[in-house]
Formats: C-alpha cells, structure tokens, sequence
C-alpha cells in the first residue's frame, strides 16, 4: 500500500470519527510512511480519544466500521497495542512522532527502533527486509535501538517469547546489522548494549 492511499484512509477516518481521536500507526502501514514501500492490504494502528470521559470506544470502532467498508483496507485498531504482543512496546506513545493531522484524527507514527519490536516478534523475510530499510531511510542510530531492545526485553511479563525475541534480536544484529547501518556497524558492541540493556549477565 502506497503512503498516498493510506493518508487518504486516514483522512477518511478522520472525517468518520465523532470525537477527537489520536492515531498510533505501526506494522507495514508505519513502514510506509517511514519509507518502505511493501504490498500490504491493511493498517494496524492503537485508536484512543484525546479526551477523557465518557464511553467513546463504541463510536470509535463504528467509525474505523465503515471507513473499512468505504475503502475496502482492513483496519485492525485497539485502545492498547501494547497489548497485541508478550514483549512490550515500552511508552510507545510519549516516543512516538507527529505525522499528520487530519479531521478528527492526529495521527503519530511509531518511533522506528519502537516499531521494530512488532517485526522483530514475527521476524519473517519481509519483516527483517522493513526494518533494514526504516533503519536506513531514518538513519537510527543502533546502539540506541538495541538499548531499547534490550528494555523492551527486560520489562516484559515472563514468557516463551522472551527468549524468541532474544535469539531473533541476536539473529538481526549478527545477519541484519550491516543490511540497516552499514559495513561499518559493530555487531559486537550492539549485542553488548542489548545484553546490558536486558540484564542478561556477561561471561568472560
């Protein structure tokens, strides 16, 4: 899906929603708009009023209703996506970064290395493939991304998917790395700011 078509869903919405509502884009949506350009059929996106008070959900999830039908895009939309997943988006909300205000909805993407948790779960081809390409496009910085990964990692409800997520970060930086920051990234000192980040201990 082009950034074009997805802006004009999100403006859609926009005009759909009754209450003012912010937007938290992520999945291939977000990497769009960060600039990977990959075929995708839907939008995911965490959707809370901006005002407190009153029962709005319902008139929210009627708005993403039909602008689904008018448009024919899936929109997966939750109050909390920090609940879609066993390994934390950290506070996604106070990093992430304006993109657009359109009617009723100000939409925020989430920050890249944030978003790279998501893709990092799955860690399919196409998922290593966005974030490689984020990374490049938005110039993140590594050793701030695996810092984040790691607290991500170490701020997680015990789970089977720590470990997952652990060895597929491993993966990426080892077999990524040099794919998102160039033949000069240090795959070594990224795994140390990660372990240290994660609490995982050090052994000589």
């Amino acid at each position: 899906m082009t950034p074009h078509r997805i802006e004009k869903v999100l403006a859609l919405l926009g005009q759909q929603l009754p209450v003012p509502a912010r937007a938290y884009l992520t999945g291939a949506a977000a990497g769009a708009l960060w600039g990977r350009v990959r075929p995708s059929l839907d939008i995911d996106m965490g959707l809370e009023p901006r005002r407190a008070g009153g029962e709005q959900w319902p008139a929210i999830e009627a708005a993403v209703e039909r602008t689904s039908r008018l448009t024919g895009v899936a929109i997966s939309a939750a109050a909390d996506i920090d609940r879609w997943g066993m390994i934390t988006l950290l506070d996604y909300r106070r990093s992430s970064r304006l993109f657009r205000r359109l009617g009723n909805l100000e939409v925020r993407l989430l920050d890249p290395a944030t978003w790279a948790i998501g893709r990092l779960i799955r860690f399919l081809d196409a998922d290593v493939r966005d974030v490689s390409e984020v990374f490049r496009r938005q110039a993140v910085e590594p050793l701030r991304a695996a810092r984040l990964w790691g607290r991500a990692l170490r701020a997680s409800p015990p789970s089977t998917a720590q470990l997952q997520f652990r060895r597929n970060v491993e993966a990426f930086l080892k077999e990524c790395g040099k794919q998102a920051w160039g033949a000069a990234f240090d795959a070594a000192a990224a795994q140390r700011a990660f372990n240290r980040a994660a609490g995982i201990p050090h052994h000589r």
